[in-house]
């Protein structure tokens, strides 16, 4: 007796998974904010050093006087942002136009722009690399969730781990908007990205464990389609709310909205089963049924302890067993390249020289019909050719960019664009593709394991992009190239289209396919 007969029995796709999916897409909306926010909030504004200084020496200068006379000036005429005429005291004579030092007293903006990250902890000039350097630490923050609460999931479920990184999210997402300087900021989205690194891998855990084989690529990507969402209404809301502060508060407080998840999101019968907790799986199962419309046969649950037979495993058993192993590192160099490229892309939305607004609305939307033909695709093609062929493309994409002039911006968006929709698509397939070759008793630890490779892509993505300084063309190549590589390490992993999840390690793909085959 298998977990996926008794879906056969209860309904493999019914009410009870839709609605499952529901309650899964309303965080999938909310989470995607704190992944981007930054961008918005951190965005490059004009700026010269404040040199209000020359104002002591009693002299009725013009603002464009007083200018001339401490700023120094760039050979295109425009004003040096970094440097400033060294200040002197008592007459105006021994001023020296030729010697100049960096800002001392800080910068001044222009006098209508509503206050954001950049402009209140001044992240320009020698401190403009702080701003990449949180995107980092955010990532850093989203490894530590992998790490911790990949593992605690597998402990105390996925319900729960969902129900407290929820709270987490919400609290440390309103403390940031809260934050006195740049470093108790970067903790609060430190905290944020532990929660989002613990509730993505819990959400993908849920969801697959709950729908039949054939849905299940459908179910999670409609879920990831809402992540998308998420980032197409970020734009709206940080277009119509400037201030960083209130913007980040307002993004943050919903998710603490969904305080009611504590009695409407169900446990998973199958992690239940396989803890021993019969009576709780059983409750579960009986739950679905009746909200499925579907009686289940009073014997058929008297079977349910056999689901004990699988030998629990261990961690060590990834390297310890020869397919698990493969698999193991295959699947993260995947995860890693999937957020190295996807969020290196992102971080570069600024520097394509279209409004930063509209590009992020272009990118969202186009991942959304990427995503959704994954849903046709992997029915078609499988997980194997569906991955390679995303990262291929990916990765041919990202070695074009910069050959295309940079007097081209609109040929280098559209470049762009291809690119996020096919990672985005990647991503997607991944999930899928992950939670399928990995067996239920160390589901979530492995899906930790891989998302901690991902979290090192994503904390590489905004420092490889500082590689730029050197040559405008070195993070595109090093993201191409790691892309290609990974499309090629696809082929050396097996399918799982239409095949049921694997529930201990005892099995092998081999085995797992003559199941899927029986089944």
């Amino acid at each position: 007796m298998e977990f996926g007969d008794i879906l056969e029995v209860i309904g493999e796709f019914g009410r009870f998974q839709k609605w499952l999916i529901v309650l899964i897409c309303v965080p999938q909306f909310l989470s995607s904010f704190h992944l981007f926010s930054q961008i918005f909030i951190a965005m490059e504004a004009p700026h010269y050093c404040n040199t209000s200084w020359i104002r002591n020496l009693g002299l009725n200068l013009t603002k464009g006087q007083e200018l001339n006379l401490t700023i120094p000036r760039k050979p295109d005429g425009s004003l040096d942002e970094c440097h400033m005429v060294t200040p002197v005291e008592g007459h105006l004579r021994s001023l020296q136009l030729n010697s100049t030092e960096r800002c001392r007293d800080g910068w001044v903006y222009p006098e209508k722009l509503q206050p954001t990250l950049l402009t209140e902890f001044n992240l320009v000039c020698g401190r403009k690399k702080l701003n990449e350097i949180s995107q980092s630490l955010f990532m850093v923050g989203v490894l530590a969730g992998a790490l911790v609460f990949g593992p605690l999931s597998d402990r105390i479920g996925s319900r729960n781990m969902i129900l407290l990184t929820l709270l987490l999210m919400g609290c440390f997402g309103v403390g940031a908007g809260l934050a006195p300087n740049l470093e108790v900021y970067i903790a609060m989205r430190f905290f944020v990205g532990s929660a989002f690194g613990g509730i993505s891998i819990s959400m993908a855990a849920l969801t697959s464990e709950w729908v039949g084989a054939s849905h299940r690529p459908f179910a999670m990507l409609i879920t990831h389609c809402f992540h998308v969402a998420g980032q197409i209404g970020l734009v709206g809301l940080a277009y119509r709310i400037r201030e960083w502060r209130r913007y980040q508060i307002v993004g943050s407080v919903p998710v603490l909205c969904l305080f009611f998840y504590v009695w409407v999101l169900p446990s998973s019968a199958r992690w239940l089963l396989t803890r021993g907790r019969v009576e709780e799986a059983t409750k579960e199962i009986q739950r679905a049924a009746r909200i499925n419309k579907r009686n289940i046969p009073e014997e058929l649950l008297n079977q349910l302890p056999a689901q004990k037979k699988g030998t629990s495993g261990g961690v060590l058993d990834l390297f310890r067993k020869p397919h698990l192993k493969k698999i193991t590192l295959i699947m993260a160099w995947l995860w890693f390249v999937d957020s190295l490229v996807y969020y290196g892309m992102s971080h570069q939305i600024g520097d394509f020289g279209l409004d930063i607004y509209m590009t992020q609305l272009v990118f969202g939307v186009v991942e959304i019909p990427a995503r959704v033909s994954c849903i046709f695709l992997l029915h078609w093609l499988g997980r194997r050719k569906c991955q390679a062929g995303w990262l291929l493309l990916g990765g041919v994409v990202c070695m074009l960019i910069p050959a295309v002039p940079q007097t081209c911006p609109i040929a280098v968006t559209v470049l762009a664009v291809i690119n996020k929709a096919a990672l985005g698509a990647s991503f997607s397939t991944t999930y899928v593709w992950s939670v399928e070759v990995f067996p239920t008793v160390l589901r979530q630890t492995c899906l930790g394991l891989c998302s901690v490779s991902a979290r090192v892509g994503g904390i590489i993505a905004p420092l490889a992009n500082l590689l730029d300084d050197i040559h405008p063309a070195i993070s595109m190549v090093l993201f191409g190239v790691t892309a290609l590589v990974g499309g090629i390490l696809c082929f050396f992993l097996h399918e799982t289209q239409n095949r049921d999840l694997q529930d201990d390690t005892t099995g092998s793909p081999s085995s797992q396919q003559s199941l899927a085959e029986n089944y």
